[in-house]
């Protein structure tokens, strides 16, 4: 038995709704923010930005705090995303909201596109080498073909 569903096209409200996007304060990921931002501010849509926080084991051997190191950026992030939304308050209107947490970067940003049913997953293109052989975070996203994944460069 299969149901029929009569679906209309409604101008303006075909994008997506929930756009992640995957941010760790490198060029590359802070130039995919703000496409991701202008994606959302077009559509309408809500902008999930997402910090994942690296566990690295070898920092404590080091005798850097990596947890507190870690909690600096993501609130150096917020400040910037809050700092650039107050620039173009009046002009553009943007809803966002930021997630940060401990882990994988991989996993971060798959688990936080599931929880908010994203419609599309934004992601700069690595800048280490070693990830042309390896694979990179924005390729493992596109691997797992969930979401339309833009990486941007």
């Amino acid at each position: 038995m299969t149901e029929q569903h009569s679906h209309q096209f409604e101008r303006g409200t075909d994008g997506p709704k929930v756009i992640v996007v995957g941010v760790d304060g490198s060029d590359s990921s802070l130039r995919a923010a703000a496409y991701a931002g202008g994606l959302a501010r077009r559509q309408g849509a809500l902008l999930a930005v997402v910090y994942v926080q690296p566990v690295l084991a070898g920092g404590a051997a080091l005798g850097v705090s990596v947890a507190e190191t870690t909690d600096e950026i993501a609130e150096e992030l917020v400040t910037q995303i809050r700092e650039a939304t107050e620039q173009v308050k009046g002009i553009f209107d943007i809803r966002w909201e930021f997630h940060t947490f401990r882990g994988d970067p991989y996993s971060g940003l798959v688990q936080t596109a599931d929880e908010l049913k994203a419609d599309a997953v934004v992601v700069g293109a690595s800048e280490q080498a070693g990830h042309r052989f390896v694979g990179s975070v924005a390729v493992r996203l596109v691997k797992s073909g969930r979401w339309p994944v833009t990486v941007v460069p």
